[in-house]
């Protein structure tokens, strides 16, 4: 039997406890076996102005999941040509991990763009997709697709994007995410 694993593809930058309280929630009240977050090196649909390098956004999440049993941080998309689309970081895992079974978790404010992810059909029809709720956002025409499954997970309202503003303006962020990767976002001075 194969091996189910959950992929949660994103930039972390940076990693916070929204991310890895859903990913626990999934983990908790689903049949996935392991959760990968993998770190994106380049998101198509975002601008990369602000985002860390590739491998200090990799250093936050392994510091961010640091001894959960079943959660990883993978740099698999970093050997892959850019932009990375998620469609051909799936073929490539498939080839590399034969004996695994992979699902894909996204938010719904994701879900609501989908239909702009190369070659969404070909994810839509072969992976099952976990749905996280998004406050103002809803699942529209995937609701009632059958690889679609809505995660009834708390909702989180916290962004990287509002930690990084916090961070410029001066404010303390501390328990927006783990102390680890508070530790080194404050000693390196990351987004100030």
């Amino acid at each position: 039997m194969k091996k189910e694993t959950a992929l949660y593809f994103g930039s972390f930058n940076p990693p916070h406890i929204g991310h890895t309280a859903i990913a626990n929630y999934i983990l908790n009240n689903s049949d996935v076996d392991e959760l990968w977050f993998m770190v994106s090196p380049q998101n198509p649909l975002k601008k990369s102005s602000s985002l860390l390098p590739a491998r200090t956004r990799l250093e936050l999440c392994r510091l961010a999941l640091e001894d959960h049993p079943k959660m990883r941080a993978s740099d698999f998309e970093f050997n892959l040509p850019r932009p990375s689309y998620t469609v051909h970081t799936l073929i490539q895992l498939e080839e590399k991990f034969p004996d695994r079974l992979f699902s894909i978790i996204m938010g719904m404010d994701n879900l609501q763009n989908f239909h702009k992810w190369k070659s969404y059909e070909t994810i839509l029809e072969n992976y099952r997709i976990l749905v996280y709720p998004r406050p103002g956002f809803n699942a529209g025409d995937y609701e009632k697709h059958p690889t679609v499954q809505i995660i009834d997970a708390p909702l989180m309202q916290i962004s990287s994007s509002y930690i990084r503003k916090e961070i410029k303006d001066g404010n303390d962020v501390r328990f927006f995410m783990r102390s680890q990767v508070y530790q080194m976002i404050d000693r390196e001075g990351l987004y100030f």
